[in-house]
């Protein structure tokens, strides 16, 4: 992109008003994946906004201020939170999405004095694509469960309204233009909320109580007092010790997924350099950007809100708009922070109905899968290879199928963590290692000279 296509470059401070409405916007992209995913692990969706624009401000900070990326929570670990959650509750959940963090930090520091070529040849595509294809086939039941059943009942109801919301997303994603386009997530939640309500299967009454309390105010101060309300924190050494929950089963649990996040991530770095006709894996560095990520999910992972990532929905903003400042990024995330801290904003996210979820969940675990798919398309991955017809073959059948191993008595390493793993190793010990890189896009402009790895 040349200068002259560009309405506000990245470091550009936009008007009081114009600044206002452009951050909103970005808001709204991001806003039903976000709240998406902590409605499925159970943790709290307002906790999520507070950590999303948490993350994003300091992601800005990490990176100079040259990236306009938003974090929003990540969809490659609801699966491994479910299993954290499931070991050891959501303070288990909270120490696994910590070492994930962790994890992109150690990448991030191999980066910057070993530039990526260690990365590729760990995670090429043939590792990296079909493993993304399990984390979406894996959540397939999840989202079943949600738009059929009502309490571990069939629900004829349920299955009437996700296949209305499902309807109204996939319109919105294919008929909808410009902004509204890039929203289909929040316009289809919004369209199930309706059809719910028609359907008598939303409880408005926390809504009500909350809308009752700030008319009945007295004054300014209850007012907003009722207005604003403390989401519910999970914060360590408040709310449980650390070294008591900590265990082997959380890391292998959570920690491979932050590398298949990681190969994302990069992807994603790619496209936002394209649509902004900048380098952004060089200046400030992929070393920077992974460092930001990863101490955003940090921060989560201290409040109680899903590990962060950078999101596609918000670079698709930035593509339709041409609008690149990180002033407007950054003013998206005080929003996202205070709506975590509106009362009956949270009532309202709270009151949306399983099958609704349900009903998106279709369509985006579907994504997912897909995105795995075309990873391997655009790498021009070769599946008549023999070597790289197994490597998928294997990921795909221990990841979806479940398989474990269990080390020993309360360590297990299942599913998609499981699978990563084998992954890896076939293609480290197989020969012809060079297919499984196909066209090389994926790392093609990641790697820094030696004399420029510590420039920035």
């Amino acid at each position: 992109m040349t200068q002259k296509d560009m309405v506000m470059d990245v470091n550009e401070v936009p008007k009081a008003g114009q600044w206002l409405l452009l951050s909103i916007q970005h808001l709204f992209a991001m806003f039903g994946s976000t709240i998406l995913v902590p409605f499925l692990t159970d943790l709290s969706p307002a906790v999520a906004l507070v950590s999303s624009g948490a993350g994003t401000l300091a992601y800005l900070v990490i990176t100079r201020g040259r990236i306009p990326a938003y974090l929003g929570s990540s969809f490659a670990f609801i699966a491994p939170i479910i299993g954290a959650s499931a070991a050891a509750g959501p303070a288990g959940a909270m120490i696994g999405t910590f070492l994930a963090g962790i994890v992109y930090g150690m990448v991030a520091l191999l980066i910057t004095f070993l530039g990526t070529n260690w990365l590729m040849r760990i995670l090429p595509p043939i590792v990296v694509g079909p493993v993304i294809i399990v984390i979406g086939l894996g959540l397939a039941p999840t989202a079943i469960d949600m738009a059929m059943f009502d309490n571990e009942v069939y629900s004829g109801t349920f299955v009437t309204v996700a296949l209305a919301t499902l309807a109204i997303t996939i319109i919105a994603n294919i008929f909808f233009k410009g902004f509204f386009g890039l929203i289909p997530i929040l316009i289809g939640i919004i369209g199930g909320y309706v059809v719910a309500l028609v359907q008598g299967i939303v409880d408005t009454a926390p809504i009500q109580a909350e809308w009752n309390a700030m008319m009945a105010s007295g004054s300014i101060g209850e007012f907003f007092a009722a207005f604003f309300q403390m989401p519910e924190f999970i914060i360590p050494f408040v709310h449980y010790a650390p070294l008591d929950i900590f265990n082997l089963q959380i890391v292998a649990i959570m920690a491979p997924v932050a590398l298949v996040t990681i190969a994302e991530h990069i992807g994603d770095q790619m496209v936002l350099s394209k649509v902004a006709g900048r380098n952004f894996l060089k200046d400030p560095g992929l070393h920077r950007s992974i460092l930001g990520d990863g101490v955003a999910t940090v921060i989560a992972s201290f409040i109680g809100g899903p590990p962060n990532t950078t999101y596609g929905e918000n670079i698709g903003v930035l593509s339709i708009t041409k609008v690149f400042s990180v002033f407007v990024i950054g003013g998206a995330a005080v929003l996202a922070v205070l709506f975590g801290f509106i009362g009956i904003i949270t009532a309202t996210i709270n009151s949306i109905p399983t099958a609704v979820m349900g009903g998106v969940s279709i369509l985006l675990f579907g994504i997912i899968a897909s995105n795995g798919l075309r990873m391997l398309i655009d790498n021009q991955i070769d599946l008549g290879n023999n070597r790289n017809l197994i490597i998928a073959s294997v990921i795909l059948v221990i990841g979806v199928g479940g398989a474990y191993i269990e080390v020993y008595d309360g360590l297990e390493i299942a599913g998609m963590a499981l699978s990563a793993i084998i992954g890896v190793i076939l293609n480290l010990i197989l020969p012809g290692r060079e297919s499984g890189y196909g066209n090389g896009a994926l790392f093609e402009s990641t790697n820094v000279p030696n004399d420029q790895k510590h420039a920035s």
